[in-house]
């Protein structure tokens, strides 16, 4: 029996406040007895391992006074920020006394996340959260008062803040879709202002690079989320004779084409599938723009930001602490506003995804790390059309997690450069940190193979 893929939402919610950002022996004394299980039953993870002493000794400096440090991580799945707070605050001491290094105090990071978490996360993300010292930023609204935040934790540390230069999940462990220039803007506003303080120390970034590797659960589970993908697309079973790549293009175009039939695009077989994917993602906006009532302004990712601020502020009210107040009329008319703006949100959420679905698909050669990574996306592909969003991701159990550190980046070193050319320098800035990354990818790949194709 049929029954829809997600169940929309139906009324107005007051805002949500949370706390300013602190620091939580409690809740760290809970995360120390929930966070094992947690990783073990939700991603699967057995095993943390950490490349090098590069991030060591960064944590060092920093805690000991010596520097401040940024932690630039890469987000390709969802779960980064989750597995590397629990390795900061549970694991890196022991790792580092294995060394013979001590830390001025306990380890932990402060990490940096998107406004729209705390309204999609739950009461479990409001809740911790702010408690680790989290800090929210919005990406389309101009938040003063979270950048100068994120600022004065950079010029007071102590603890290194991390943040996800790409601006959001990318959806690929293996290539560098894009970054963003906040964070260095953020960070050189943090250099002048040490300097002219005279606060001699030094504002590090700290490329980190975070891979999965799968074992025999891993191939099992691959195999049978591609059979529902194909079952989903109305597939005989037969299909699965087929070359693995023939299977994977299969189900992509498919899903590809309906979409193309969702927003009235013509199918031209002379483009190829990233030409196709990109006036996808530009009906998706323009409905969406539409249907809000908005210009089209920006490129994609600014469009996609904007149209996610405006639908989320439909559903959660800003500034209204309860809607008591409302005369019955006023709250019905905020409910049917709180469900169009679910189902604008639906252009949204494919739109996110499509930006970074680029990848062709592995072969039955490729690594099982590729190959499960594509066949998740494919699902994403999938949810996305029929509604979905990033929480219905399908999590293939994970046997290791490697984190993998670049070399740091001192930006204090850029500091005249900087103001003589902020752009230039800015983008030089970004280049190293792009090729940091890319080694760290292949530097992963070469020392971490999987065990199992």
């Amino acid at each position: 029996m049929y029954k829809p893929f997600k169940t929309p939402v139906t009324q107005a919610s007051p805002d949500i406040k949370v706390g300013e950002p602190r620091v939580s022996r409690f809740v760290f004394f809970l995360l120390r007895l929930l966070t094992r299980g947690y990783l073990f039953l939700y991603f699967g993870i057995t095993k943390v391992v950490l490349k090098g002493d590069i991030l060591v000794h960064a944590f060092k400096r920093a805690l000991a006074g010596e520097s401040r440090c940024i932690i630039a991580f890469r987000h390709p799945n969802g779960g980064e920020p989750q597995i590397l707070t629990t390795y900061f605050l549970f694991k890196l001491k022991r790792y580092a006394a294995k060394m013979g290094v001590r830390f001025y105090r306990r380890p932990h990071a402060v990490f940096a996340y998107g406004y729209e978490v705390l309204r999609w996360g739950g009461w479990v993300a409001r809740f911790i959260m702010p408690n680790v010292g989290a800090m929210p930023i919005y990406h389309s609204k101009l938040d003063s008062k979270g950048i100068a935040r994120l600022r004065k934790t950079i010029i007071e540390g102590p603890y290194p803040l991390a943040i996800a230069p790409e601006g959001q999940i990318t959806y690929s462990a293996d290539t560098v879709s894009r970054l963003e220039p906040g964070i260095f803007r953020i960070g050189f506003q943090a250099v002048q202002q040490m300097a002219d303080k005279n606060i001699n120390c030094p504002v590090e970034i700290l490329p980190v690079s975070i891979h999965f590797r799968f074992g025999i659960i891993g191939k099992r589970s691959k195999e049978r989320l591609l059979r529902k993908i194909e079952s989903y697309c109305g597939f005989p079973k037969k299909t699965r004779k087929l070359p693995l790549d023939e299977r994977l293009k299969l189900c992509r175009n498919y899903i590809l084409e309906e979409n193309e039939k969702r927003y009235n695009i013509n199918n031209d077989g002379s483009l190829s599938f990233n030409e196709r994917l990109d006036r996808i993602v530009n009906a998706a906006l323009e409905t969406a723009e539409r249907m809000l009532g908005i210009k089209n302004e920006g490129d994609s990712f600014t469009r996609m930001h904007k149209v996610r601020q405006i639908c989320w502020d439909r559903i959660y009210l800003p500034g209204i602490d309860n809607l008591d107040h409302l005369s019955y009329i006023q709250r019905n008319a905020a409910d049917l506003g709180a469900g169009e703006a679910w189902y604008i949100g639906r252009h949204q959420e494919l739109v996110d995804f499509c930006l970074f679905f680029r990848n062709e698909p592995p072969t039955e050669s490729s690594s099982l790390h590729c190959k499960v990574e594509y066949i998740q996306n494919l699902w994403n592909f999938a949810s996305r059309t029929m509604g979905g969003a990033v929480e219905d991701r399908n999590n293939i159990f994970i046997r290791k997690v490697i984190i993998q550190p670049g070399p740091i980046i001192n930006l204090s070193d850029y500091l005249s450069e900087y103001n003589k050319d902020k752009k230039t320098t800015i983008s030089t800035v970004m280049s190293k940190l792009e090729k940091a990354f890319l080694d760290c990818i292949d530097e992963a790949d070469k020392t971490e193979k999987d065990r199992y194709k």
